[in-house]
């Protein structure tokens, strides 16, 4: 078996998120004009109020807590532009006032000590906020390291892909997916972690490079999943003794050689769904066993089964962030649906659709990370690529040649 030579689609290029790390925090959430317009409002009727109030109830020493306000919306130059315009009126103010001086020394003393805080307090939120996105960056950035970039091509299957992780860090997830090509066919797994942060990203790396050896040493499915297993279960009792928190993984292990039938194992993931001759449907599998990494709690003994995959057949698998996205009135994602618009659709064109669509959906506002591959098996007479494909190929791990 060979693979050819892979290389990227021309004209497209790879931006990693978070290359604008603490650009928000840095430049403010407010304009510059729409800024000064308030704070000079705000100004003239503290100074109104104060007047007509007179010595009985000073109200100008109130104008202290802008810069505080500031130091939260604001980018640093603009805090420090509010803090000396708040000192400047409470200077003037005191100035044409009929206070003693001692009175007028006090006021300025806390006025400038006030201003300084927020000042202060502005810098540090930045400086947190830029280094928090910085972290996030990184693992977001480790996250497509480890993950293969799609589309990849083996000797039985194209297949196409979208990720897309989310970068809010409490919110980071552990999607999985890779695509081995193994002496005995093509193995392919999507998962996902169970919960988020960066412990998540470790144990979803721990399963992934358990499936990379075991896809290519084991020769059946079983024995692939067996081995994920044991990996997740050595996770676990390794975050146990750093003391983070026991994690299951949620797979899907397919299996795909020369005939046209698919083996699969479901380790209580979502079951794959079938696009063929203009029809879409849940391909309906016997059995879900547990998760990986809780097998001890089950009596069960893994066992694959299969389904057919017909010649032109696109068999699609996701995550849960596709079918737990939620749209303004907090409906579910009608992936189903969706998918009986698109049966008639190639796999980059369900992708694209779908991915347009759930950006549609939510209004953008995501809360897990998306990930689908679009499978369709690779013409069995060893005929060359379809120009689209093979300007897209890209070698895959544990490929052999002869």
């Amino acid at each position: 078996m060979s693979l050819g030579k892979g290389r990227r689609a021309p004209g497209r290029k790879t931006v990693l998120p978070g290359t604008d790390a603490g650009a928000t925090a840095a430049t403010g959430r407010i304009g510059n004009w729409a800024l000064a317009g308030l704070v000079l409002l705000l100004s003239a009727l503290i100074v109104l109020l104060d007047v007509v109030t007179g010595e009985d109830l000073r109200v100008v020493p109130l104008l202290v807590v802008v810069p505080a306000l500031a130091s939260v919306f604001c980018s640093l130059r603009q805090t420090v532009w509010v803090a000396v315009w708040i000192t400047a009126v409470v200077v003037g103010s005191g100035l044409g006032g009929d206070g003693t001086f001692w009175d007028f020394v006090f006021g300025i003393g806390f006025t400038v000590l006030a201003c300084a805080l927020g000042v202060a307090a502005c810098a540090a939120r930045i400086r947190h906020a830029t280094e928090m996105d910085r972290l996030r960056s990184a693992a977001v950035a480790l996250q497509r390291q480890i993950l293969r970039p799609l589309p990849v091509i083996t000797d039985q299957v194209f297949a196409y892909g979208i990720y897309e992780p989310i970068e809010e860090d409490r919110f980071v997830g552990g999607d999985i997916y890779e695509v081995v090509q193994s002496p005995y066919g093509t193995r392919v797994i999507i998962g996902d972690v169970q919960g988020k942060g960066i412990a998540a990203i470790g144990a979803g790396f721990a399963a992934i490079a358990a499936f990379r050896e075991a896809a290519v040493r084991e020769p059946t499915l079983t024995g692939v999943v067996e081995a994920l297993e044991a990996a997740v279960v050595r996770h676990n009792a390794f975050s146990a003794q750093t003391g983070e928190a026991e994690r299951f993984v949620t797979a899907l292990v397919l299996g795909f050689d020369e005939e046209d039938r698919v083996q699969a194992v479901n380790c209580g993931h979502l079951p794959p769904r079938l696009l063929h001759e203009g029809r879409a449907s849940a391909v309906r599998l016997e059995r879900t066993y547990v998760p990986l990494g809780l097998a001890g709690l089950s009596r069960e003994t893994r066992m694959a089964e299969s389904f057919a995959l017909p010649p032109g057949a696109t068999l699609l698998v996701v995550t849960d962030g596709v079918t737990e996205a939620r749209d303004a009135a907090r409906a579910f994602y009608p992936l189903d649906r969706r998918l009986a618009g698109w049966a008639g659709h190639g796999p980059r064109e369900l992708l694209d659709a779908l991915r347009v669509d759930l950006e549609t959906f939510t209004g953008g506002i995501r809360r897990d990370d998306v990930a689908a591959l679009a499978l369709r098996r690779a013409p069995g007479d060893g005929g060359p690529l379809p120009a689209a494909v093979a300007d897209e190929v890209r070698p895959v791990a544990g490929a052999v040649s002869d």
